[in-house]
């Protein structure tokens, strides 16, 4: 059983912990330390204090999560939705896609190979069986229909 977080430090450890662990953005940190029992007021400082020493930031929480559903598999409209979820600002995930370097084609056509063999589709329910998957994994129809033509997204 969880102790429930009556003091500023025990705010502040438990927020470090959870940070050591991974990167959090600061709606998800507020969320699981309120679980743990926090004051808002007692978050809302602890948090500030860890943005100020640079142990929280939006901007790697938002590369951290970008590069880890990338290299799982989706693509930019999942994991814009995600992020949307879990409370960032709309703009602040459209500049950590853009920096993210990423090649969205390239992503597409790798998680395609993976799951498909790089077997086109030869008839149209397999075409949109394909589809459905990749549209699901957060790749437009704008790309897919590119990658099933053979046409390059740079055409």
């Amino acid at each position: 059983m969880t102790a429930v977080l009556d003091t500023l430090v025990a705010v502040r450890r438990t927020a470090m912990d959870l940070l050591a662990r991974r990167e959090h953005g600061r709606v998800e940190l507020t969320r699981k330390l309120r679980q743990r029992g926090a004051s808002p007021e007692m978050i809302e400082t602890a948090l500030d204090r860890l943005t100020e020493e640079g142990l929280l930031s939006e901007a790697r929480y938002l590369e951290s999560f970008v590069s880890y559903r990338a290299r799982s598999g989706y693509g930019p409209l999942r994991i814009r939705e995600e992020l949307s979820q879990r409370g960032l600002q709309r703009s602040d995930i459209e500049l950590a896609l853009r920096e993210s370097g990423i090649l969205w084609h390239e992503q597409l056509e790798d998680t395609w190979r993976r799951k498909f063999s790089g077997q086109l589709p030869t008839d149209v329910r397999e075409r949109a069986r394909q589809g459905r998957f990749l549209a699901y994994r957060g790749f437009s129809m704008e790309m897919i229909n590119r990658l099933f033509s053979g046409r390059g997204m740079d055409d």
